[in-house]
């Protein structure tokens, strides 16, 4: 049985997920601010965090960091009111998986909760099997390792972002809609409507690219998806 923690301050919002989640079959353990949800999770160890950004006491960003810090690297789906893109990119590139914001639709997220901890139980996207590590331009892409290096010099990605780039390179070129995407790194079914996608290519684009703003490599197929250009 999966183990998940909610890091809520309301509660009937907490208590309507609990009560879901546990129809569902998940065991599910509850924290209504930041600190008692970090010492939650080290009492309980749970699979998958559901995490509010305004929390009293800690506010999410920051118990975001601190898991992170402290080398955890169980799945964070960020559940907020707070939908701009600056707090979604901000939470990703803290190592968020998905970020959900309310209202939200009750099976979408049951969607998501699923998928990440299919993915975290060892159903994401898999390496090939070995070879040498992949090029692209100045890009040095290594499966096994899970490595990458942009001029000789190590680019650290996310999980999410590592296997998004995976996704790509093995298209060799070929364009891959958002759809396909959403189903081979985050295992989402075609129901699931999400800019996670767009906002992942963003990361990958930031860290990867020499202006993102005019991608050499990471390029948008229009009214499809993204290709690499290898």
């Amino acid at each position: 049985m999966s183990r998940i923690l909610i890091i809520e301050d309301n509660a009937d919002l907490c208590f309507g997920l609990l009560n879901n989640l546990e129809i569902e079959g998940y065991s599910v353990e509850t924290a209504a601010d930041g600190r008692s949800g970090l010492q939650a999770f080290e009492a309980s160890q749970p699979d998958l965090v559901i995490l509010d950004l305004m929390l009293p006491e800690l506010d999410g960003f920051r118990v975001l960091r601190s898991l992170r810090q402290q080398g955890h690297t169980i799945p964070v789906l960020i559940l907020t009111a707070r939908g701009s893109e600056e707090d979604k990119v901000r939470g990703l590139r803290l190592g968020a998986d998905d970020y959900v914001t309310k209202p939200f639709g009750l099976l979408e997220l049951l969607a998501r909760v699923e998928a990440l901890l299919r993915r975290a139980l060892g159903k994401g996207v898999q390496p090939q099997p070995a070879r040498k590590p992949e090029r692209f331009g100045m890009i040095e892409v290594d499966a096994r390792a899970r490595t990458v290096r942009r001029n000789s010099e190590d680019v650290i990605l996310t999980p999410k972002e590592f296997d998004l780039l995976l996704a790509l390179l093995r298209a060799r070129g070929g364009a891959v809609s958002r759809l396909s995407l959403l189903q081979q790194v985050w295992g989402y079914s075609s129901a699931v409507v999400t800019r996670t996608v767009d906002t992942h290519i963003a990361e990958l684009r930031r860290k990867i690219e020499q202006d993102p703003a005019a991608p050499q490599y990471i390029l948008t197929v229009r009214k499809m998806g993204y290709r690499i250009k290898l």
